[in-house]
């Protein structure tokens, strides 16, 4: 387990998924945006980064993830792949950018690669996309699909809505998985499904699924940092576990601040520049002299 040693921190690449996979490690994703946040995710240890296009959500304050552009998940892509030594960089195709044809969704994916930095692209959908996961593959892009709640199909599901709670909608997720696995994607994102659906998915296939809402029994596990760590507004899916509340500690901190400024304790001398003494003495000597000046130009 060389690559999840955290003395040996080596870089995760497809063998390393693959041979987690057999061995029934747990492996983790986190999203993120820039860089910072992604060099803290990647020093934590974590296994995977998807550049989601959740940006649209927590960073540009969109009501859903369609408005989401090839250019912002590019330019977040850059700057997480800088932020980045070990985890797997994994960049969102928003919505558009593969659905005119597939000519069009592999020039958007290699842009992604090519300039972005990341090291494999992921897209929603089902057997719907099965040709395109066939065609980016044979590009040599390797693919995360992903099946369940696909956000970008929200208007056409109807809201966020658990996916494959009938036998028969069971059935047809499972179908596609089997499907995405034989186009060539190599992990498939399981977005607010059943666990006992999951289940059967995970272990019926040869790839990993990633779980978000989607129970424990899946290979991977994916959570958006915003809601890991209390940076969301508004009431939050019962699969999110906050695990700190970095919203308030930035709301405290921005409060100390405003108040030790109000009050005259910010900045300190310490946390401000003084001049050199001989430089001081120059300037009384300088402020001196244009007052002795100004008193005899009055006087005059």
């Amino acid at each position: 387990m060389a690559y999840l040693q955290p003395d040996k921190p080596g870089k995760v690449y497809l063998p390393a998924i693959r041979e987690a996979k057999e061995k029934g490690e747990k492996l983790v994703c986190l999203t993120a945006y820039d860089y910072p946040t992604a060099r803290i995710i990647d020093e934590a240890g974590v296994d995977m980064i998807l550049v989601g296009d959740s940006i649209g959500n927590v960073i540009h304050g969109y009501g859903n993830t369609i408005p989401v552009t090839l250019e912002e998940i590019l330019s977040a892509c850059i700057a997480v792949k800088r932020g980045t030594e070990r985890a797997m960089v994994i960049a969102d195709m928003p919505y558009g950018s593969y659905h005119i044809n597939e000519d069009e969704a592999v020039r958007n994916a290699i842009r992604l690669m090519k300039y972005g930095g990341a090291e494999a692209v992921k897209i929603e959908g089902g057997r719907n996309r099965v040709n395109i996961v066939k065609r980016l593959v044979d590009e040599e892009i390797p693919v995360v699909a992903h099946i369940g709640l696909t956000p970008q199909s929200v208007y056409k599901l109807g809201g966020y809505r658990v996916q494959g709670k009938t036998a028969e909608a069971a059935k047809r997720l499972i179908e596609d998985a089997h499907l995405l696995e034989e186009a060539g994607a190599f992990a498939i994102v399981l977005e607010l499904v059943p666990r006992e659906i999951a289940e059967i998915i995970t272990k019926s296939l040869k790839i990993s699924t990633i779980g978000i809402g989607a129970g424990a029994h899946c290979d991977i596990q994916v959570l958006v940092l915003h809601d890991l760590i209390g940076m969301t507004f508004g009431r939050q899916p019962r699969f999110v576990r906050q695990y700190a509340n970095v919203r308030q500690v930035i709301h405290d901190a921005i409060t100390s601040w405003m108040n030790d400024v109000k009050s005259g304790n910010y900045p300190s001398e310490q946390e401000s520049y003084g001049l050199p003494e001989e430089t001081k003495k120059e300037l009384n000597l300088l402020m001196n002299f244009q007052k002795a000046y100004g008193d005899n130009q009055s006087s005059s």
